[in-house]
């Protein structure tokens, strides 16, 4: 073989061609084993049986998916899920720390509740008031009666159609603060992208929850807290509201404190926390409180929503404006906004 006819065969063989010692070889080698397809999976186990259960009377009109949806981060919220039988998964965070599951269904004349995990003694404990059963037959009928004296049509017609809605009572400010703080001055989308991909990312399996479910439970005060601040920047979240959360964290237990105070100083201490105003302050009260009133002042949509229906579509709308316009729904100013958002 001459010198050049050996160069020739060198680059052939680096490149895989007709010629080269490589290609020599792989002709040589046996042929691949032929592909098998593979074995049918296992469905699904089910889940492991209910650590309780209870079944709780409810009035015909009343909405389990409207009421306890207020809780829900977005369709992709892996702490709350809607199975296909229609039952709603929920992943808890009790007080104390404790993680929980807990399954409710709507039936004909109750709601029916299972739970498992450490927090289960206490997420059906406080079960009534997360369905919101605290909201009084007496409490939505003086709200009737103030929107009806308003005489405002679409609110009118809204409280007609969400009849079965309640204010919920969680009881779990943590579960309820750390959303809140990820909506701040960011859309709703991004807000829901970022709590969804910490939570999966950090947060546990929910317990009890079967794997088809793909429920878990967020993360706890100390988890929030030790996240690097790389997973905050990858999930979009700035460094004012990660801090925020941070420093909420160090104070986790003082602020579950606040559920059994009056709601002006609840809300108060809430907002003690650096980087936690009266926005989130009042997306926590009413979720985690059962706050029929607080009003989420500083809403990017929400001043423009209200003034456009209680008021003057082309008056200038702002703040004050709509406190403004909420004050004759003073101790219901949130259902108002609520209804409206509906």
């Amino acid at each position: 073989m001459t010198e050049d006819e050996d160069i020739r065969a060198v680059w052939a063989a680096r490149k895989g061609r007709s010629g080269g010692a490589a290609f020599q070889r792989r002709r040589s080698a046996p042929p691949r084993r032929p592909a098998v397809p593979a074995a049918r999976q296992a469905p699904p186990e089910p889940p492991e049986p209910a650590q309780a259960r209870q079944s709780i009377v409810v009035d015909p009109g009343y909405d389990l998916a409207t009421t306890v949806g207020v809780l829900r981060r977005g369709a992709g919220d892996h702490t709350f899920r809607r199975a296909e039988d229609g039952s709603l998964w929920l992943g808890c965070r009790t007080p104390l720390g404790d993680p929980g599951t807990l399954r409710l269904r709507r039936a004909t004349e109750t709601v029916d509740a299972e739970v498992w995990g450490p927090g289960a003694a206490w997420l059906l404990k406080t079960l009534p008031e997360l369905l919101g059963l605290g909201d009084t037959e007496e409490a939505r009928a003086e709200f009737t009666e103030l929107v009806a004296a308003q005489g405002n049509a679409q609110l009118i017609q809204s409280v007609r159609r969400n009849r079965g809605f309640r204010v919920i009572r969680s009881g779990r400010v943590w579960d309820s603060l750390v959303p809140a703080v990820l909506e701040q001055r960011v859309t709703v989308q991004e807000a829901h992208r970022a709590y969804q991909l910490l939570a999966r990312r950090y947060g546990i399996p929910a317990p009890g929850a079967p794997a088809d479910i793909r429920l878990c439970v967020s993360p706890s005060p100390r988890e929030w807290a030790l996240i690097p601040s790389w997973e905050w920047h990858r999930a979009g979240v700035d460094g004012k509201r990660s801090r925020a959360i941070l420093g909420a964290s160090r104070v986790a237990a003082r602020l579950e404190e606040t559920v059994g105070m009056e709601r002006d100083e609840a809300a108060r201490r809430i907002r003690t926390v650096p980087g936690i105003g009266v926005w989130t302050a009042a997306e926590v009260m009413h979720r985690a409180h059962g706050d029929a009133d607080a009003v989420s002042v500083g809403d990017l949509h929400l001043p423009r929503i209200v003034c456009g229906v209680l008021g003057d579509p082309a008056m200038k709308w702002d703040d004050d404006r709509m406190l403004e316009l909420l004050e004759p729904y003073r101790g219901h100013r949130y259902r108002v906004s609520a209804l409206l958002y509906r």
